[in-house]
């Protein structure tokens, strides 16, 4: 789920939008909060997979040359 923000600036990099949302749901999930583990070992538990499965699509999209016609993808 997407997280838009109006008076948010604008960062430069390729898939940040994904990015800034997985950082958010590792933060912000019990494995942290909780458990007190950092948000790597929590990543490789399984929390938040989704995002990080669209994360790695958006950043595998920057190598595929047919990327270019079809647009990233993530959001």
């Amino acid at each position: 789920m997407p997280r838009y923000y109006e008076d948010k600036e604008e960062d430069g990099r390729a898939c940040s939008g994904v990015r800034e949302d997985l950082r958010q749901c590792l933060l912000e999930s019990p494995c942290v909060l909780q458990e007190n583990k950092s948000p790597k070992q929590c990543l490789r538990e399984g929390h938040c997979r989704s995002l990080q499965v669209t994360f790695f699509a958006c950043k595998r999209s920057m190598l595929d040359t047919r990327a270019r016609f079809r647009g990233r993808k993530g959001y």
